[in-house]
């Protein structure tokens, strides 16, 4: 009796281990409540950042986007505050250049965003600005007592009128309302002593003041349009002592950051190498003396520049991504070889463009890891990274999915990276579901940091028991432009074809389960998803095809990036290539689909618009796919903001995955349950 006692009792300690063992996964709820860094601002003492903590809000508030909070941290003691009290909603705080002052947008009840400031000691905060419309953006002049605002041209009188009578007609990509630059200047009580609009042609998307404060440089381009910033923005330099105003850069295509340097002499910037590359990639030199432009970018680069700033007159630091490990150069104003100051694959930190001190020995970075969503990190420019903060403190306790990098050759033999997540407590010698993610763009590419979010939870399927997959296909960045290229004019080509061979490389080499499958991506993501669904139906069991594409021929004519879609994506215009584009659609394929199909989307989406998700569910529908689901999310655009959306989209896919890849439950037999809210954790009213 006794012997039999104690085996019960060894039983019950085993399920009560095991139970402990799977409530320490991470789980979708760990998820969705994973706090995060926004912008870094570094005091010109270099002793106090101000930085932006984003908290998401729970299922039972009301919808929106994350809780921000502006964080005031002393370097030195470590000791932090809140830099607004809870009744002043301010935002975009910058220290002024003597640092007594921060500045910051607020809007008081009734009024119009303008520029704020109060003492850094301390003190009363006073309105600075009286704009006719709402400040977008701001930056303090050198001399403290100016300031550059971006704002939009105001309504006129007539046009108020006729809006408040009812006849506010949308004049699509006409009537457009640019976003203009403005100088203000201060005397030394802060009394507004003029005001004066700088930009007269043209839309102003950004701006930076030179060291001497006599000069700003600012992209514009000919209309207020997405498209327009994408492809037509140019760099152009205005005089403030003669109003005078100059193109400066000469590149084609898109452009990144750009920063003069501090004699004022030079401006460096990032652009892309031409017009039909589809990410910024080089570093750009412009001689303001002579008008010159010298491209700094290594020969045959294996990466994309994308960030660049001034060490001194002498040299520039930039940001590269190469492979899934970022690095931060040193490079000389004439040119020459590059030296990497600071490689992520030697400390395992995926590191963001830093801000830095004069000195150059005070760099403030975000981070993350595979098993940390971001951090502050603190960096002198010689040792390793000393981390700052630890916001999200209950992940150390989490039992994660093991993350490796993987590498595999295509069907042509061309190498493809990636990301694995396997599953935890995962054992070599068995066959697990795989979940394959393919990210959007394709202009971007996974590092191998922290890769969990609500739309690809990866830690929280490696804890289900799936092995997860994030892959730098053809096309993406990251692996130079040639690289990138690969997938011009070739849209669903080899791109897609270096997923199906990751999905081989996984069964063969990784133990995927070849018969449980499944594949989600948003955006360009999305359109691999939807390819999977019907070209590539027999590798995949479900797939998530969030904010997707499904008809190429039709989403040219309505999105709202056509010229971007032409020239860095398709090659021609879409009269030159109908049958092409039509047989690289998913549409074109839907009647051959095997594939149990999620679609989902924002209903107010201009980038890829909602009917590119009706195309695809009413093609399937019509030739009687059994397992075909449509959601879309009210208010939401290309990607869901309110944490309403962003809970139903993770625990659907979740749902849907576990259902048909997991479980194998039959194509032909009932669909997962369509109202899913026992799973948001709300507090029901009845």
């Amino acid at each position: 009796m006794k012997f039999k006692s104690l085996f019960v009792i060894g039983i019950l300690l085993i399920f009560t281990h095991l139970a402990s063992i799977s409530q320490n996964e991470f789980s979708p709820e760990d998820l969705l409540s994973t706090n995060s860094i926004g912008g870094i601002e570094l005091s010109p003492a270099g002793s106090e950042i101000i930085y932006t903590l984003y908290s998401p809000r729970t299922p039972n508030e009301t919808p929106g986007g994350s809780h921000s909070e502006y964080i005031r941290l002393n370097l030195k003691t470590g000791d932090s505050e809140s830099l607004f009290p809870k009744e002043q909603t301010g935002s975009s705080p910058q220290w002024s250049p003597d640092g007594l002052m921060i500045g910051f947008l607020f809007r008081a009840e009734g009024e119009l965003t303008q520029v704020w400031a109060m003492p850094s000691s301390g003190g009363p905060v006073m309105q600075l600005t009286n704009s006719e419309s709402s400040i977008n953006s701001f930056k303090w002049g050198p001399d403290g007592r100016s300031i550059a605002y971006l704002s939009r041209t105001p309504e006129s009188e007539r046009e108020k009128e006729l809006s408040k009578r009812g006849y506010d007609f949308i004049f699509y990509e006409e009537n457009l309302k640019n976003t203009n630059l403005h100088l203000a200047r201060f005397d030394a009580d802060w009394n507004q002593i003029d005001s004066r609009q700088l930009s007269r042609e043209g839309n102003v998307w950004d701006f930076e003041f030179n060291h001497q404060g006599d000069q700003i440089a600012a992209t514009l381009s000919p209309k207020n349009l997405i498209d327009h910033r994408y492809m037509f923005r140019h760099i152009y330099i205005f005089d403030l002592a003669t109003d005078g105003i100059r193109q400066v850069s000469k590149t084609k295509g898109k452009l990144g950051n750009y920063a003069f340097s501090p004699n004022g002499q030079h401006l460096a910037y990032t652009g892309a190498l031409n017009i039909n590359d589809h990410q910024v990639s080089q570093l750009y030199l412009i001689n303001l003396q002579n008008g010159s432009t010298k491209n700094l970018t290594p020969p045959d680069f294996r990466g994309h520049v994308s960030w660049v700033q001034w060490k001194d007159d002498n040299a520039l630091i930039y940001y590269s991504g190469e492979g899934v490990y970022p690095k931060l150069n040193l490079v000389s104003l004439t040119g020459g070889d590059r030296t990497i100051i600071l490689n992520a694959e030697n400390g395992g930190i995926i590191f963001s463009t830093p801000t830095f001190s004069a000195d150059f020995k005070n760099f403030i970075f975000t981070g993350s890891t595979p098993t940390d969503p971001v951090n502050l990190y603190r960096w002198d420019g010689q040792g390793t990274l000393e981390k700052l903060t630890d916001i999200n403190p209950d992940i150390s306790s989490r039992n994660l999915g093991k993350q490796e990098v993987i590498r595999y050759n295509a069907r042509d033999g061309q190498q493809i990276e990636g990301i694995l997540i396997l599953p935890v407590n995962y054992k070599k010698e068995n066959a697990y579901p795989l979940v394959v993610y393919v990210h959007g763009g394709p202009e971007s590419h996974h590092s191998n940091g922290w890769l969990s979010r609500y739309a690809t939870p990866g830690q929280v399927m490696a804890g289900k028991g799936y092995m997860v997959a994030f892959l730098n296909y053809r096309a993406s960045t990251g692996y130079g432009v040639d690289f990138a290229m690969e997938g011009f004019a070739d849209p669903a080509g080899k791109e897609f074809d270096d997923i199906a061979d990751a999905i081989d490389f996984l069964v063969a080499e990784k133990g995927a389960d070849a018969n449980r499958v499944g594949l989600a991506g948003g955006s360009y993501g999305g359109y691999a998803s939807a390819w999977f669904a019907t070209y590539y139906t027999k590798y995949v069991k479900a797939v998530c095809m969030f904010v997707g594409i499904s008809d190429l021929i039709s989403k040219r004519g309505t999105t709202d990036i056509p010229y971007e879609d032409m020239y860095v994506h398709m090659g021609k215009k879409l009269e030159d290539q109908w049958q092409f584009m039509l047989e690289r659609s998913p549409v074109y394929y839907a009647h051959q689909s095997e594939t149990a199909t999620l679609i989902y989307g924002g209903a107010a989406d201009t980038r890829v618009h909602p009917s590119q998700s009706f195309e695809l569910y009413r093609r399937m529908k019509m030739n009687d796919h059994p397992a075909v689901r449509l959601v879309q999310y009210p208010g939401e655009g290309h990607g869901n903001r309110k944490q309403v959306g962003q809970i139903d989209v993770l625990y659907r896919q979740m749902d849907w995955f576990d259902w048909y890849v997991r479980d194998m439950k039959p194509l032909d037999g009932p669909m997962p349950p369509l109202d899913i809210s026992d799973h948001y954790g709300l507090d029901w009213a009845y």
